[in-house]
């Protein structure tokens, strides 16, 4: 059983009890990380393809650890002008164990309906037809006198 989840804008691929090296989060170690970004999810049986995401599921993890990786060297330059610019930087990083796939549902959220007055409704109505019933009646009274 595996699935591909969408977090922090990467794509990664994640099994029951992998772990994962994504961007560094603000949240301390031992934090509950839920991704509702499912993109594919497959048991042995079924695979779910998501459009672009697959709705009520979601994917429980655990913050590990925190990081920083090796240097990386970035360096410029432009032939013939003595143009050269070295720079360098670690990039952070947390380290998320998943915990299971798509077993639990997301809770289903209910929108409020607009409730809208029936006598608002009814008096908007009869306005709109009293109006209307004007307007023919002034046309009928013109076609009339000609």
């Amino acid at each position: 059983m595996h699935a591909f989840i969408e977090f922090s804008g990467k794509q990664f691929r994640v099994e029951e009890g992998s772990s994962i090296k994504v961007p560094r989060l603000k949240e301390k170690i031992g934090t509950k990380i839920s991704v509702e970004n499912i993109l594919l999810l497959e048991d042995g049986k079924k695979t779910t393809i998501g459009k672009p995401f697959i709705k009520g599921k979601k994917i429980n993890g655990e913050i590990i650890s925190h990081g920083r990786s090796r240097k990386v060297v970035v360096f410029k330059f432009k032939r013939r002008k003595g143009y050269q610019v070295k720079n360098t930087h670690r990039d952070e990083y947390t380290i998320l164990k998943i915990n299971k796939l798509g077993i639990q549902n997301k809770k289903a959220t209910t929108k409020k309906k607009d409730v809208v007055d029936k006598k608002k409704l009814d008096a908007n109505n009869k306005i709109t037809k009293k109006v209307a019933t004007k307007s023919k009646a002034a046309k009928s009274e013109k076609k009339e006198k000609e």
